[in-house]
Parts: structure tokens; sequence; C-alpha cells
């Protein structure tokens, strides 16, 4: 199946919009938060627990599969999907934000960026084009441009040469594609001023893409800031192409950006909070470690239908996470990306019923 976007509905009520995306993989119901699958597994979590816990589309990284363990090997056994048993859709990030994150380990020039492998200190050298290399190597159904994340705080200044070169890169990034099997979605820059933003949708969206992604955002800046931006700039995308905030986020930053159009979302964070021993429940944040669960009989949470909460306690998982037993983990992160599918499954059916701003109102994290 060739890869398409089907625009389904908007609510009646806000910005928000319920969507198809379909891939040689499958099909993605939109708004989707992807799993950060960023090594080429979603920590804590074999595929067919992730397709259990309701999720339809992964992220992977560029940059982390490069250096290790090489996307010509991953190339040369059969492709992404192959390789880590996964045969529903796969986003991959391009490295933009990994190199950016270096900071100290590297230089960028208009050519591409020098930097240093983090594993090792070895040198390597990416440009947009061997960024398209990797990740046609790859397999991926979705390719993401590679950009200069912005930073923040930056200068106007800054930001606009900044943009600049994201957009430079962009075009290159195109021009370089050869397997028109894997789409390709360009990345808009720009910082915290309005201005570079505009004109990053003007010049990114003249190139074309089969997407459209917001980066820079969640990087440091006042949530204030990063709504801002979204609601002034994700209404002058087109509307016929997927949205796509990188990065973000929180429960409740996700309820504010599809309520904003923003149509896609990755971030660690349920993940790394499962590992770290927060979850996520209808009720509230829970810090499982906490005394006040040791005799806690009840499950995690009462309204959720994952496996975690249909047969351990709450001063099970403290017991595990105290004594530092793997199984906490695991335990933990099927929690929490079955809470993040539950919130989008009830995200789309909000959208579909035309009640998505009454559902925010009531929604509680």
């Amino acid at each position: 199946m060739d890869y398409q976007f089907k625009l389904l509905k908007k609510d009646a009520g806000s910005e928000a919009r319920l969507g198809k995306i379909l891939t040689q993989h499958g099909e993605v119901n939109t708004p989707v938060f992807m799993p950060t699958g960023t090594q080429a597994t979603v920590k804590a979590l074999v595929p067919e627990r992730i397709k259990e816990i309701g999720a339809e589309i992964i992220l992977s990284n560029t940059y982390h599969l490069y250096l290790r363990p090489g996307h010509e090997l991953i190339r040369d056994l059969g492709g992404l999907h192959k390789f880590m048993n996964w045969n529903l859709p796969i986003l991959t990030d391009s490295g933009g934000f990994q190199v950016y994150s270096l900071e100290t380990l590297r230089e960028i020039t208009d050519e591409g960026v020098m930097f240093q492998s983090h594993i090792d200190g070895s040198k390597h050298f990416m440009s947009p084009e061997s960024a398209i290399e990797i990740q046609e190597a790859l397999g991926s159904d979705i390719m993401m441009c590679f950009d200069d994340c912005t930073p923040y705080p930056v200068d106007f200044d800054y930001a606009e040469k900044s943009l600049n070169m994201t957009i430079r890169w962009a075009r290159r990034c195109k021009n370089s594609k050869k397997n028109s099997n894997q789409a390709l979605f360009g990345i808009i820059q720009g910082g915290v001023y309005p201005e570079l933003r505009k004109r990053g949708i003007e010049k990114i969206t003249e190139i074309g893409f089969d997407g459209y992604a917001l980066g820079g955002l969640s990087v440091g800046e006042p949530k204030s800031a990063m709504l801002e931006i979204v609601e002034g700039i994700t209404p002058l995308l087109p509307k016929d192409k997927p949205r796509y905030l990188m990065g973000v986020g929180t429960p409740e930053d996700i309820l504010e950006c599809v309520g904003r159009g923003v149509d896609m979302f990755d971030c660690v964070m349920p993940t790394r909070n499962a590992r770290n021993g927060m979850l996520f429940t209808n009720d509230g944040k829970v810090v499982i470690k906490n005394s006040r669960y040791r005799n806690d009989d009840s499950p995690v949470d009462g309204l959720c239908d994952c496996y975690t909460c249909k047969n351990y306690s709450r001063a099970y998982l403290r017991h595990l996470f105290i004594a530092k037993e793997i199984l906490g983990i695991i335990l933990n992160t099927i929690h929490n990306v079955r809470y993040y599918m539950n919130l989008m499954e009830r995200i789309r059916e909000a959208i579909k019923d035309d009640t998505y701003e009454n559902f925010m109102k009531k929604f509680k994290v």
C-alpha cells in the first residue's frame, strides 16, 4: 500500500482532527502517540506486548542505529522491521535532535555535522544526504529530514541562521531520496519567533513533503511559548498532510496540542518514567516507591485494562521497585504505555463524537 494520509473529520468545537495514515506496513489512526524505540527496541517490551497494548507505530532513531549496530548491517539482515521483529509502521527520526544534544561534541557546517560518538568518542560526519541514505537502508515507513534543531534560548539572528540551514538541508534531503515507498516529512524550525516559523512553513511546504513536523520545541522553552507557537503555526500547515509535534510530551501537552490541530506525537516519558517508578493513572501520578503503597492491594489504576493492572497490586510493584527487580520495570512500562494508548483512543473517540473540548475539561492527569 502506497503512503497516504486521509483526513476523516475535524472536531466541531476545536482544531482537533481525526485521520488515518496508510503505509506498506499497516494503518495508523491519528491523533497518535508513538512509543520510542530508539535503538530498535521499546525498552522493557517485546514487540508482541507493544501490539497488545495498542501501539500502531513506533519511532526509532537514525543516529543511534547508525552508530550501533550500523545501518548497513540492518539493511543486510532484511531491514529494521525484520531485524526487530516489528511488522507494523516505523518512523525514523533523522538524528538532528541527537546531534543537537551533543553540543560540545559537534561542529555544524553547511555541508553537515561532524560529531563525536557518545559511545567511544570516534568521529563521524552526517549530512542531509547520508541521513536519508541511512534511513533508506533501515527501511522505515516514514523518514524525517535532517534538520538543525534550534536550541532555547537563542536570539533572532541565531534562530534565523538555524532555520535557513534547515531549509537548505530539507531541499537536499528531498533531492537525495531514492525509495518511493518511504514517506519523507519536512521539519519546521524557527525557535520561539512566529515570523521565522511562518517563513519556515512557507519554504518547507514549497519544497513539498508527505507530512510536516514542528521541531525545536520542548527544548527548555516555557510551556506557554510552546503552546503559542503551536496555536499560531499549525493552522498554516497544509490540511491534507499529517502534523507532527516532535518530542512532546506529557498527557497535558498532548491534550492541548491535539486541540490545536496536531496529529502525531512521540516522547520517552512513558517508558523513562516507568523505569524511574512514576506511573500515570486516571487519578493522577503514582510514585510507586512511596511507603504509602507498602500494603496497598489495589491495582495502580482501577480504570486501566492493562496486564499489570489486571494482575498485580501497588504493593507488589513497590516491592519490585525497591528490590530493583527487572520485572518491576517491565510491569511499570506496560502500564504507562497502555495509559498513553488509552488516552489516544479516548481522544479519537471524543473527536469522532464532536466532544473534544468537553473531554479536555474533564480529563484528569
